[in-house]
């Protein structure tokens, strides 16, 4: 039942990002990682991605009060919580620090730093301090699985996709749904990745 809840919010969400259809967007998008959270807890999953997940929740309530510098904050400082709960969690469970993670990951943040920090503005040294967290989680995602390492490198693509819209450095083509698309799975695989089972999500709940 949650699996089902949840593919049918996360298509319903990506209808409306598409189709930048407000009120559905108002209608899904909450529920998103509290079914998600729900189902890693009655999966046995650990408890630091719960908590993660029940941040990125309130940084995506935030994040649909629009273009308000104050909320966009909160947004970011909610989520920077969430991704503390990941490394926490990910260095619990005995991740490692991979070399070619790093350096990828360092690069990346690297180039995007230097091509953003202008454009961003006042923004650019929170949003510096954010990417650096976000970046070491997904560093720290690499040695967790393939499930966790391609969530944590999605999450990092789609937190990109925002700084880049926020700089409005850039214009990204085609419909609306790119940033929710590897949000949600990012979300959705570091889920799979954490559960005690691993099996992904099950059927029976």
């Amino acid at each position: 039942m949650l699996s089902g809840l949840f593919g049918v919010l996360a298509v319903l969400n990506l209808i409306a990002s598409g189709t930048e259809h407000q009120a559905l967007e108002w209608a899904t998008k909450p529920l998103l990682m509290p079914v998600l959270a729900l189902w890693v807890w009655r999966n046995g999953g650990k408890r630091g991605v719960v908590a993660g997940l029940l941040l990125s929740a309130g940084g995506d309530i935030a994040l649909l009060r629009g273009d308000s510098t104050v909320w966009f904050i909160a947004g970011m400082v909610l989520f920077l919580g969430a991704h503390v709960c990941y490394i926490a969690t990910f260095v619990q469970s005995g991740a490692r620090v991979r070399p070619a993670a790093a350096l990828a990951y360092a690069a990346l943040f690297g180039a995007a730093l230097v091509w953003l920090w202008k454009p961003l503005g006042a923004m650019a040294i929170p949003v510096t301090v954010y990417g650096l967290v976000l970046a070491g989680m997904a560093t720290l995602a690499a040695g967790m699985g393939w499930r966790v390492a391609l969530g944590g490198g999605l999450f990092f693509v789609s937190d990109l996709l925002i700084a880049i819209r926020v700089a409005q450095a850039a214009t990204i083509a085609g419909p609306q749904i790119w940033v929710m698309l590897t949000y949600l799975a990012a979300q959705l695989l570091i889920a799979l990745g954490t559960t005690g089972s691993g099996r992904g999500i099950g059927l029976k709940h």
